[in-house]
C-alpha cells in the first residue's frame, strides 16, 4: 500500500508507527511541519515531506495548500492523520475538498480531553464526524469522542503498544548504576514529563513521608518540562535532594535501561488515556503505582498487579510505596503479573499488525 501519514516527527509514537509499515514493505510518506529530531530513528525508507506552515490557527490554510500539492503528487491509497485538533483537521479539510477516502484519524488524548473543551470544540467534532475511521488507545478516549458525536462503529481501540523485545525484565544495569552513583538500594522511578498535567509534585511531596519510614531508597525522575526548576527547588526545600535524581529527558532507546535498574514505577498524572510510559514500565516487570484515572483502570487491577491512588494525594502514594518497599515478594508478584498483561494485550507488533489489517480492509472497501 501507499500510505500517507500526517503527524509530528518529534513524537516517538509517530516514529514507531510509521517505521512498522516501512519495515513491512509499504510505501510510506510522512507529511510534517516539524524538522527531524536529532536522535530520530525514522526508517530511511520513509519519504519525509516537510511543510512550512504549522497545522494550527490561521496558518493551517497555508498548510492545507502544501498538503494538497504533496498528496496529488504521491497518490496514496490511504491517509492517516495523528492528533485530531491539528493534522486531523487538515486531513478532513482535504477530504472535503477532494472527496478522498479512506481517511483515518488517531486521537492521542489531549486533542480530545483538552482541545475539544474550548473554541476548537466544533472543529474537533466536525473532524470526528467526517473521518472514515478513528483509532484511539483506550475506552475512556473512545467514550469522550462518542459524546462529541463520533460514530461508535467507526472507532477502533488500538494501543500504541510496547516493544516487548526491548522492554522486558532484566538484571540491573551495573554501568548505569555506577554512572548515576546509586548504591545497591531499591529505586522508585517516574518517567512522565515535568509538566503540570503529570503532577510530579505529588511524588516529590510523598518522598519525605516515605523517608520517615524507610531511608534505604532512591528516587529517579526522568523527563523535562516547564515545572522542572520548581520541582528541583521543592526537593531542596524539603531536604530530600540527596535522595532524588533529576535526570532530564533521555532518548527513548535508553529508557529500558533506566527501567531495568528500578523496582517501583510511579505515575501521578491528572489525566490519561492509555499511557505508553505506564505500559513500558509494566513490560519491564516493575510494580506500578498510578493515579486512578482514565484507562489506568483497564491495565491496573488494584492490589493485584499494582496500586491505584487518588490524584494529588501524597499520603496515599507514600503509603503504597512504603508497602511495596517492605514487601519484596508482593513487588515481584505485581511485576510478573504486569509483564503478562502487556504480553497478552499490548505487544507493539500485534497492535501494528491489527492496524495493517484495518488499512487493507479500508483500501479494499473504498477501491470498489
Amino acid at each position: 500500500m501507499r500510505i500517507c501519514f500526517l503527524a509530528k516527527t518529534k513524537a516517538i509514537h509517530t516514529e514507531r508507527w510509521i517505521n512498522y509499515f516501512a519495515e513491512h514493505g509499504h510505501e510510506v510518506t510522512l507529511i510534517t511541519s516539524h524538522p527531524l529530531r536529532e536522535n530520530s530513528r525514522i526508517d530511511r525508507r520513509v519519504h519525509i515531506r516537510r511543510i512550512w506552515f504549522p497545522p494550527h490557527s490561521i496558518a493551517r490554510y497555508g498548510a492545507l495548500l502544501e498538503i494538497i500539492r504533496i498528496i496529488r503528487e504521491i497518490q496514496p491509497d490511504i491517509i492517516h492523520a495523528h492528533y485530531v485538533s491539528h493534522f486531523g483537521l487538515l486531513a478532513i479539510m482535504y477530504k472535503k475538498i477532494s472527496g478522498f477516502s479512506p481517511m483515518v484519524l488517531t486521537a492521542w488524548g489531549s486533542d480530545i480531553f483538552i482541545d475539544a473543551r474550548g473554541p476548537r470544540k466544533l472543529l474537533v467534532t466536525h473532524a470526528l464526524q467526517n473521518a472514515d475511521l478513528i483509532t484511539c488507545d483506550g475506552e475512556s478516549l473512545k467514550e469522550a469522542m462518542v459524546k462529541l458525536g463520533a460514530v461508535p462503529q467507526k472507532i477502533q481501540v488500538v494501543t500504541h503498544g510496547v516493544d516487548t523485545r526491548k522492554f522486558k525484565p532484566e538484571c540491573k544495569n551495573s554501568y548505569l548504576l555506577q554512572e548515576l552513583s546509586i548504591p545497591n538500594l531499591p529505586i522508585v522511578i517516574s518517567t512522565r514529563q515535568l509538566k503540570q498535567l503529570y503532577c510530579v509534585e505529588t511524588l516529590i511531596k510523598a518522598i519525605p513521608l516515605v523517608l520517615k519510614e524507610i531511608q534505604s531508597v532512591i528516587f529517579v525522575i526522568l523527563g523535562d518540562g516547564e515545572n522542572r526548576k520548581y520541582l528541583e527547588d521543592l526537593a531542596r526545600s524539603l531536604d530530600i535532594d540527596n535522595k532524588v535524581i533529576f535526570r532530564g529527558s533521555v532518548p527513548h532507546q535508553d529508557l529500558a535501561k533506566y527501567l531495568s535498574i528500578s523496582d517501583i514505577y510511579v505515575s501521578t498524572s491528572l489525566s490519561d488515556s492509555t499511557a505508553v510510559s505506564n505500559l513500558e514500565a509494566m513490560a519491564c516487570g516493575l510494580a506500578p503505582i498510578v493515579t486512578d484515572i482514565g484507562d489506568n483502570r483497564e491495565w491496573i487491577s488494584d492490589g493485584q498487579n499494582g496500586f491505584l491512588i487518588p490524584i494529588k494525594d501524597p499520603e496515599a502514594l507514600a503509603e503504597k510505596i512504603i508497602l511495596l518497599l517492605r514487601e519484596k515478594e508482593m513487588r515481584k508478584l505485581f511485576g510478573t503479573r504486569s509483564r503478562t498483561t502487556i504480553e497478552e494485550r499490548s505487544d507493539y507488533y500485534q497492535e501494528m499488525a491489527k492496524v495493517e489489517k484495518i488499512y487493507s480492509e479500508l483500501v479494499a472497501r473504498y477501491k470498489v
